[in-house]
């Protein structure tokens, strides 16, 4: 008999996406996906069930089903999507909290997976070179997306403590690009003209999207516990990522560039958090080597090769004013 997978956040593309390529792995049996709204889109054999992990209703999701695996990508970056900054820490943090209460209690569950994101070790002037696993953010989260997954991350301790007969497996996925990908950073990229802080060439590390896909079922086969921070090798500075992207960019104070991001939330053209302007402000790198020798995986794309495959989606964006330009020669 092969495993029983349930996939939290299944509504979302990326959740969707990640039960179908489950769904069709040999070693797994069945793949049933969690969310309060139906997902868009085929999602092929993945039984689908209406259930707010924020209700304790999802405990009997878990014994119903016999459930073994416990995918957990629920977790949203932006307040817009969620209907505000409320209503996000509730989906987040309660969310969290009530799956690991029914994991606790399930007879069943023997793995959990949580997709986090290397976004919780902050971006300050004084972070190391690489951030380990071991590492924690140099100045603790005040709020937004970061605190969030701290916080969960924390829960998530908390229940490996509590049941150490389940493999617990965290994947820290940096920054996650592709075609597909829409996201606080992706929608920054896709701005006509790109902001920049002055004086600053951060370094960027990059996941595509499909290695992501990846590791998640390579942790729910292998059922391989710890932390991991995964993402494609190599970094681009802001300047390179900009120059393969074929934009203009502008550089301002700081400040400004804050200023013009929380202008750009109010108006919903892009979800530029604090936290993301830290990020392009100062960088982040961590160190992949417990990826590789612990967890045994090794994603497809290089960072530079990830952004590269994004910027191909890109492409008619950035060549149309030129042809509008030949068009008026």
């Amino acid at each position: 008999m092969g495993r029983v997978v349930l996939v939290t956040g299944i509504s979302r593309d990326i959740g969707r996406r990640f039960a179908r390529a489950a769904a069709s792995d040999p070693s797994i049996e069945r793949v049933i996906g969690v969310d309060v709204v139906p997902p868009r889109g085929d999602i092929g054999d993945v039984s689908f069930v209406r259930a707010d992990i924020r209700n304790p209703v999802i405990a009997k999701v878990l014994a119903k089903e016999d459930v073994d695996t416990v995918v957990h990508m629920s977790v949203i970056a932006t307040p817009g999507s969620a209907g505000g900054r409320g209503t996000m820490k509730e989906l987040n943090v309660i969310g969290s909290m009530q799956l690991l209460a029914a994991c606790q209690k399930s007879t069943t569950v023997e793995r959990l997976v949580v997709k986090s994101t290397t976004t919780v070790y902050g971006s300050s002037p004084r972070d190391p070179a690489m951030f380990t696993e071991d590492m924690g953010p140099k100045r603790l989260p005040a709020s937004g997306y970061a605190k969030d997954v701290y916080e969960i991350e924390g829960y998530v301790r908390g229940f490996a403590r509590r049941r150490p007969d389940v493999a617990v497996t965290m994947i820290r996925a940096a920054n996650v690009v592709g075609p597909h990908v829409d996201s606080p950073l992706t929608n920054y990229f896709r701005l006509p003209v790109i902001p920049r802080a002055l004086g600053f060439d951060p370094r960027l590390q990059f996941l595509h999207e499909d290695d992501l896909l990846r590791v998640l079922r390579h942790a729910a086969i292998t059922g391989i516990p710890g932390t991991f921070n995964v993402a494609g090798d190599g970094m681009l500075t802001l300047t390179q990522a900009v120059r393969r992207l074929g934009k203009p960019s502008v550089s301002m104070p700081r400040f400004a560039v804050g200023r013009l991001g929380a202008t750009m939330r109010q108006a919903r053209l892009s979800d530029f958090s604090p936290e993301q302007l830290g990020f392009l402000t100062y960088g982040r790198g961590v160190d992949t080597t417990r990826m590789r020798d612990v967890l045994g995986f090794e994603p497809r794309f290089t960072t530079a090769e990830a952004f590269a495959d994004f910027c191909r989606e890109m492409a008619p964006t950035t060549e149309a004013p030129e042809r509008v330009a030949a068009g008026h020669g």
